[in-house]
């Protein structure tokens, strides 16, 4: 570039952007493991946010922007009377799936929730269906929607694999943003031209900041940050599909693309050495590995780095239950991702804050033998002065193995050790547990507990008939993927 000008040859689109566009259009997935898999996420992720709609504080914020708004051919919201347009739609169904942190996880370099994106993928899939069949052309169906569901995974998981966005400030949600984008375009019968554009405009957008996950200022917005990058997503991908040209160079372009602008390191007159410019990292091919693989939070609604550390202390409870005025101090063993996310000390403000905090999630089945989305409300908090007391006595010790086999591609371990000692210096024993009840390792024993946590959830939200109707229906995988989409969300209509 000159000092007095810029050369304005307009480049071809970025390889990682052509990489996703040419997967989301062309893969065929032959996986039963990730077809399979795909069904139990959707039930799960539908009972995480029927469960949701018991706290006000996530209701609040769902129906349309304008009371009584009637929308044509409307996407329905799981558990709720709402029929919104897709966007709106997309916002209210990621919100409720990630409010109580209780659907499902993938963690790498980077953090996540893959089936946030269910929030833009059943919005535009029942919106399209109902549009369709309008018209008198056949409907989606749910196989539709969970081949959706693991491509969007995939496209997520493997980005998180090797680039860190948190590293750089960023919130994880940039990836819900592009995987929404991708699959909604695809739904949308994108070519490649409006897939690329999509895609490059998901990365151009001003990203989240990791601000509202971390001590001191985690709150509710941790909450519904999936559901508003699911959202943009579907507004993007409708951009596209309506001719909106795309950025090619928008990782690329130096000085003002993504990589040089939010993922390098900078110095003080922003000049970028050629050893700190950062590029993603793509180490594998995208497929199905990702859906195969994620992991299920089934025991507990709690952040996926502490439900080891909560399961040991529910081991731990009946030894320390009667004991607890006698604890002279707790040891947590854990890995660094854990230390670096969700361990704090001091006042917690909110239920937002309390359920990302290690200390909290294991105090609390320690004193009571269980954790549930109730145990971090305020009136529940202010009542028991002791679980601040126990996170008093803790200390947090970093093991180098959990760390290192946290990333490990065979392992994947997300490990917690818990042990507890007296004041007369006796102790429990260590409890170590090194992979979740959600865990691949450990799928023979989660499902059946994965398919009681759903019927569970149906039970808050329909009456048992209907609930026995949608169980019976999502357990058997050929006529759940036969299913049109509009007569299975219909089923999900209070």
């Amino acid at each position: 570039m000159s000092a007095t000008f810029d050369v304005n040859e307009r480049p071809d689109y970025d390889d990682v952007l052509q990489t996703i566009a040419d997967y989301v259009l062309s893969y065929r997935i032959d996986s039963d493991e990730a077809w399979d898999t795909a069904r139990n996420c959707l039930i799960d992720t539908l009972g995480c946010g029927l469960l949701a709609l018991r706290f006000p504080e996530c209701t609040k914020h769902l129906g349309p922007l304008v009371p009584g708004t009637v929308v044509p051919s409307g996407a329905r919201v799981p558990g709720t009377q709402f029929s919104l347009d897709p966007v709106k739609a997309a916002w209210d169904i990621g919100c409720i799936v990630r409010w109580l942190d209780y659907n499902d996880t993938w963690l790498a370099a980077e953090w996540g929730h893959p089936s946030d994106n269910l929030g833009a993928i059943l919005a535009v899939a029942d919106h399209l269906s109902q549009q369709r069949l309008a018209k008198g052309q056949a409907s989606l169906t749910m196989r539709d929607v969970l081949e959706a569901m693991i491509m969007a995974h995939e496209i997520q998981g493997v980005l998180a694999l090797e680039n860190s966005f948190n590293r750089v400030g960023l919130d994880h949600v940039v990836l819900v943003k592009v995987a929404s984008t991708a699959v909604a375009a695809r739904l949308m019968g994108a070519d490649r031209e409006q897939m690329l554009s999509a895609l490059s405009h998901a990365w151009v957008d001003g990203q989240a900041l990791r601000t509202y996950r971390h001590a001191p200022n985690a709150g509710s917005r941790k909450s519904w940050a999936a559901g508003d990058a699911s959202s943009r997503g579907v507004r993007l991908a409708d951009m596209a599909m309506r001719g909106e040209m795309g950025i090619p160079g928008v990782l690329s372009a130096p000085q003002w693309g993504f990589y040089d602008v939010l993922f390098s390191k900078t110095n003080k007159d922003q000049q970028l050495k050629p050893e700190d410019k950062r590029q993603f990292s793509l180490p594998q091919p995208f497929g199905s590995y990702v859906m195969e693989n994620i992991l299920f939070k089934i025991s507990f609604p709690a952040e996926f780095h502490a439900q080891t550390a909560a399961e040991a202390a529910v081991t731990l409870h009946p030894q320390v239950k009667d004991r607890l005025d006698d604890i002279d101090r707790i040891v947590i063993t854990t890995h660094e991702s854990a230390i670096r996310i969700i361990s704090k000390v001091g006042k917690l403000a909110n239920p937002a804050d309390r359920d990302h905090c290690l200390q909290y999630m294991t105090a609390v089945p320690l004193i009571f033998g269980n954790l549930t989305a109730e145990h971090y409300e305020d009136s529940f908090h202010e009542a028991h002065p002791e679980i601040d007391r126990l996170r008093d006595c803790m200390e947090i010790v970093e093991d180098e193995r959990y760390t290192r086999e946290y990333l490990e591609e065979d392992k994947r371990s997300i490990a917690n050790a818990v042990q507890v000692f007296f004041k007369d210096g006796s102790s429990t024993d260590q409890v170590a547990v090194e992979y979740p009840i959600g865990h691949r390792r450990r799928r023979e024993e989660g499902i059946p507990l994965l398919e009681d946590k759903f019927r569970a959830n149906l039970a808050t939200r329909f009456p048992a008939g209907q609930g026995d109707r949608i169980f019976d229906l999502c357990r058997d995988q050929k006529a759940l993927e036969a299913t049109p989409v509009p007569d299975f969300m219909e089923l999900f209509v209070i």
